[in-house]
């Protein structure tokens, strides 16, 4: 389907599961009306309040934020919200729950395993000074070079297309998979954190980056531009180190006293005077 040759319907063919029901899933088919402009998942709110009200999926924001809306669409792991039917190349979608998990209900996977690895590995910044951390007095002093050095990995809305995608998670329930490690090793490399020693016990075993073949799957149906894949290297490359004691960690960011503080830093470039 192209531009010059937009279709007047869409064939929708869904993957349905009612867990009270057959343990077996089933395609079911639906035809609508197409628009300029139609999503995916704007297709099945059509087929939701016009055809059949028992249709399941999970979706909040429709902005491509939330990352909740995640599924199987003609053979990719993509957000639905963000999709357009014209951008398929074709008149029929076939939507399936996202693979490599269980099935809640209809398009609704059980993402509970992901989110159990990823808390796993603490994501979140851990500090020696726990009293500073849950009672802040000021902030952390954070470069913008020092930020960079993360930011592209917290772009991530765990929407759980790379477990989808990746095929070590396929055939191994154990190993965290790339969304986990890739925020781990986000946590890792923020100069406010002092965790690695607590997330390099979670990671040594099984569940950690050993187990990934850089397939880099994960990476190319990520919907933000993250790049998990690399994220999972830079953490091998640092696990290695460490364990070799060639890793020479670095104290985390100094508390900032108060915004004359930061204005004093020797690695901060004075403001250019003002022109008029």
């Amino acid at each position: 389907m192209t531009a010059d040759s937009k279709p007047k319907t869409v064939l929708y063919r869904v993957l349905r599961f009612e867990p009270e029901g057959s343990s077996n899933p089933r395609w079911q088919e639906y035809t609508i009306p197409y628009t300029s402009g139609l999503t995916v998942l704007d297709g099945l709110w059509v087929i939701k309040e016009g055809v059949d009200p028992s249709l399941v999926w999970r979706s909040s924001c429709r902005m491509g934020i939330c990352g909740s809306c995640g599924m199987f669409i003609n053979g990719l792991p993509r957000l639905s919200c963000n999709t357009q039917i014209s951008e398929l190349g074709s008149s029929t979608v076939e939507v399936a729950p996202l693979p490599n998990f269980d099935i809640l209900r209809d398009l609704v996977p059980d993402l509970g395993p992901m989110f159990d690895h990823h808390q796993a590995l603490s994501p979140f910044i851990l500090r020696p000074d726990r009293e500073e951390l849950e009672k802040p007095t000021a902030e952390y002093y954070q470069s913008s070079a020092e930020m960079e050095r993360y930011l592209q990995f917290s772009y991530c809305i765990k929407c759980a297309s790379c477990i989808a995608a990746c095929p070590t998670v396929a055939t191994d329930p154990v190993y965290s998979g790339p969304m986990p490690l890739a925020q781990a090793q986000r946590y890792n490399t923020d100069t406010r954190d002092d965790g690695f020693d607590i997330r390099k016990l979670a990671l040594r075993g099984p569940q950690g980056p050993w187990r990934c073949h850089f397939a880099g799957e994960c990476s190319r149906v990520c919907p933000k531009g993250v790049d998990p894949a690399k994220a999972i290297q830079l953490l091998r490359r640092d696990l290695v180190a460490d364990y070799l004691r060639l890793r020479r960690p670095t104290p985390p960011a100094a508390v900032v006293e108060k915004p004359d503080d930061i204005a004093r830093r020797p690695d901060i470039p004075e403001a250019p005077p003002a022109t008029v």
